[in-house]
């Protein structure tokens, strides 16, 4: 016997639809690739975005076809994430920090028909042009009047004057299987090729359902419209899911533009009233850095999501001491986006501000959807004790069932192998050691590089940390820790060790320390230590 509902797909554009219905009001807010401020409300974008999703039937894209994106945060990249998949098109997000072969590489392995771009990203694409071989128009989101001098192979379209060319009068977004390709994100940082990790309507909705729930995100209060501020990029994880959320719970949304120096960030948290934003770690180095030697506080921000890279301890800390400001994260990745429950556990309010920061450290808990656990090398599931150390294994509605026309991704018995090791208690926790691929094995025993960088970063000189494995005749590998100061610091690697010493075991104190003045970062902020290991691969410590 089965149920007497009505079978109604899970679609994006009924998130639009809703935000546009019954939180009209709520504004959009974003900052222009030239630097000033657009705004505007959910009421006034969603004729914008049908006549859009009109513009691009018009220009011939049928079901499947993929529209391409090489963007930063702007009103109009946001609205693409609307036009393109509410008529069964397929949104791909290009990150446009990737090296110009890997672009190259995923916009004609996507086979994107259209690829939109900005004054931002026009320089790149005047350089890889003649080698996309799918792309039949570029249209250049701006007016007419910002548009520069574009000299490229194929038409170049403006986007308002495609918005202007139609008319949305009794236009309704069509339905159809909510299992249809959606977006599409490239994981980036990984050896090879990145891959094409596609999304679903339905894996989206569930998963900005899941990330809507009240005990989500922490301290949210009756009748108070929360400011979301996506600092992590549109190209990377849907920007972790905001451009739906915001909508859905009629909160106001935020938008960077192309410009993140923390005198800007602090612009838009301050001056919009932001109160939960979303970044990877290193936006938080430097922006605390600024805040420090600037004497600035925020008067609305509460809670800051972050992903993807562990922080400092001495990070959290100061955020929540100093500023007020709740550290959480979630664990999630390209291929399962927000699989933790990143607020503390129910029943953890008794808990002491410092077991509460411990909590914090944690990548989130199990949430009600997916399912984690971790396995051994010969894949044989390891008990959920706060002890085991395991290859994490991910599977759900929202976890990525393999890469774009390639079949791997899965273990044998159906789980998504995350790359992840960690650590998973008894009540869900779940604690990263490491990257699979950046864990260090001296004389048979794991090192952990995410507690080294802990007790690195916890000195007040050091602005970022990270610790690589190097080469060792006797142990196999040993960890080398690579130290960018802060401005102004000259604190030498003595120091760093000696403060290190008593929060980790002897043995695994770093054999050397090395300083840098910066270190290479991936499109989505993270350290790209494949990069350190290879500037580092003939390193010897004395």
């Amino acid at each position: 016997m089965q149920g007497l509902m009505m079978d109604m797909p899970l679609l994006l554009s009924g998130l639009i639809k809703y935000g546009a219905d019954y939180h009209g009001e709520a504004e959009v807010v974003g900052r222009e690739i030239e630097g000033d401020l657009h705004r505007y409300t959910y009421a006034q974008a969603h004729p914008r975005i049908k006549r859009m999703a009109l513009a691009l039937r018009r220009l011939g894209m049928t079901s499947g076809d993929r529209v391409g994106t090489l963007a930063f945060n702007t009103h109009r990249h946001w609205e693409m994430f609307y036009a393109a998949p509410g008529m069964s098109y397929v949104l791909h997000t290009v990150n446009p920090r990737l090296f110009p072969e890997q672009l190259v590489y995923i916009i004609n392995h996507a086979e994107d028909r259209l690829l939109f771009i900005d004054r931002a990203t026009l320089p790149i694409v005047e350089a890889i042009a003649p080698k996309l071989t799918s792309v039949e128009a570029f249209v250049f989101m701006s007016t007419r009047e910002r548009m520069p001098d574009v000299k490229l192979p194929k038409p170049v379209l403006c986007y308002e004057e495609l918005l202007a060319a139609e008319d949305e009068t009794g236009f309704e977004w069509p339905l159809f299987d909510e299992k249809l390709a959606s977006t599409i994100c490239y994981t980036s940082g990984t050896t090879g090729n990145p891959k094409g990790v596609v999304y679903s309507h339905r894996a989206a909705v569930l998963q900005s359902l899941t990330a809507s729930m009240f005990d989500f995100l922490p301290g949210h209060q009756e009748g108070v419209r929360e400011v979301m501020f996506p600092m992590a990029p549109l190209f990377h994880g849907n920007g972790w899911n905001m451009p739906f959320t915001a909508p859905m719970t009629g909160s106001k949304l935020v938008l960077p533009g192309r410009n993140y120096e923390p005198d800007k960030l602090y612009e838009l948290l301050e001056g919009e009233g932001v109160t939960i934003s979303a970044g990877v770690p290193s936006f938080w180095l430097i922006l605390l850095d600024w805040l420090g030697r600037n004497g600035k506080k925020f008067s609305t921000l509460r809670a800051t999501l972050s992903s993807g890279s562990a922080p400092s301890r001495a990070m959290v800390e100061k955020l929540k001491k100093d500023y007020g400001v709740d550290y959480i994260q979630a664990w999630g990745m390209t291929e399962a986006l927000g699989c933790s429950m990143p607020s503390l556990r129910p029943g953890s309010d008794k808990l002491s501000d410092k077991e509460k920061i411990d909590r914090r450290m944690v990548s989130g808990r199990a949430c009600f959807g997916t399912d984690l656990r971790i396995v051994d090398d010969a894949g044989k599931e390891l008990p959920r004790d706060g002890k085991a150390v395991g290859h994490l294994r991910a599977r759900g509605p929202w976890v990525s069932s393999g890469y774009m026309k390639l079949n791997e991704g899965l273990d044998p018995d159906g789980w998504l192998i995350t790359g992840d090791m960690a650590v998973i208690d008894a009540q869900g926790h779940v604690t990263l050691t490491d990257r699979s691929k950046d864990v260090i094995k001296s004389g048979g025993e794991w090192i952990s590089s995410i507690q080294l960088e802990d007790a690195a970063l916890s000195h007040p000189d050091v602005l970022q940390a990270a610790v690589i494995a190097i080469n060792h005749e006797k142990w196999q590998e040993r960890p080398l820790l690579l130290i960018v100061r802060r401005q102004g610091a000259n604190v030498d690697g003595k120091a760093i060790l000696d403060h290190m010493r008593p929060k980790i075991a002897s043995w695994w104190m770093p054999d050397a320390v090395e300083f840098m003045d910066e270190f290479p970062m991936t499109g989505t902020g993270k350290v790209q230590k494949m990069a350190l290991r290879e500037k580092f691969r003939e390193y010897r410590a004395n």
